[in-house]
């Protein structure tokens, strides 16, 4: 299968269940983010639960994309995983994309590859209608927090309590609007992202 965009020589592939063992291997080498955001470490499982999971009852959405971001193997190797991200499209409303997850392993951290393969991933879903990206980050995780900032998302709500593995979290909902559309465009579109909203 073509990759959908790649950035560097890694390609980001579209990937369901079936790449479950190779999402598990790249979380069970990759734990800090779970250590940190839930307080365990990846347990077995994990990664065909991430592949399979999607919004919550009640939420409409159009599609989800699993994407590998994978660098091809050469002279016989295996692939190396470098990391996955989760999309839903027209969450809650349309043209709204919302990346459920954006891990990267922990070598390549620092290295450039990140911001490079989020303008791929932005550009790619503009060019298949996202007007906004939309994303949940958690409070005082500092490194991610200043990466989205830096990529152009501003905070709409904060909501707090939420369950991430052992631990309680509060979520900072971001977002960035494309194009010519605006935040305001999308609080009047997905009422449930605006302060004081409630936790939803």
């Amino acid at each position: 299968m073509r990759p959908l965009f790649s950035v560097d020589g890694v390609e980001a592939r579209s990937v369901d269940a079936g790449a479950a063992p190779q999402v598990q291997a790249l979380f069970e080498a990759n734990p800090d983010y779970f250590l940190l955001t839930g307080g365990e470490p990846p347990g077995p499982g994990l990664g065909l639960e991430e592949l399979e999971s999607r919004p919550p009852e009640g939420w409409s959405y159009t599609a989800h994309w699993s994407l590998g971001f994978v660098r091809p193997g050469q002279g016989g190797a295996a692939d190396a995983w470098l990391g996955l991200a989760l999309i839903d499209t027209d969450l809650l409303a349309s043209g709204v994309w919302h990346i459920g997850l954006f891990l990267l392993a922990t070598p390549v951290h620092g290295s450039g590859l990140a911001p490079r393969l989020y303008a791929a991933l932005e550009q790619w879903a503009a060019a298949q209608g996202a007007g906004w990206l939309r994303l949940g980050v958690m409070l005082g995780n500092a490194r991610a927090e200043r990466f989205w900032e830096r990529q152009g998302f501003v905070e709409l709500k904060r909501r707090p309590d939420i369950a991430m593995g052992r631990l309680r979290q509060t979520v900072r909902v971001m977002l960035k609007p494309l194009g010519a559309h605006s935040v305001a465009e999308h609080l009047e579109r997905v009422p449930r992202d605006r302060a004081g909203a409630g936790n939803c």
